[in-house]
């Protein structure tokens, strides 16, 4: 699964690798496949049609889903402002994303 980032004129297509499981929705020439119809490799976001379901060659296939982004922290130190009294202020953390 790829989802798209960006305007009309400059488009990025990014690699989806963890979709959120039950998350998943497919269609085919804009209908609703139904989930018994294909199923998702969680891991890497491949989806695979059952037999007898394969989308006609140069059918469109979309999906929509949630997914999950690895990250990790880019310092070691956090800098916290504790200026008031059960109150605080975290300015910046940095992430840095975990590219599988």
């Amino acid at each position: 699964m790829r989802k798209r980032y960006g305007g009309a004129f400059a488009p990025y297509l990014r690699e989806i690798f963890k979709p959120v499981a039950g998350s998943v929705r497919v269609a085919v020439g804009g209908v609703e496949a139904a989930p018994a119809h294909f199923e998702i490799d969680a891991a890497t976001g491949l989806v695979r049609f059952a037999v007898g379901r394969v989308p006609a060659a140069g059918a469109p296939v979309t999906a929509g889903f949630l997914f999950d982004t690895p990250a990790r922290f880019d310092v070691d130190y956090l800098e916290i402002d504790l200026s008031a009294f059960d109150a605080g202020e975290i300015p910046s953390i940095p992430l840095v994303e975990i590219i599988l």
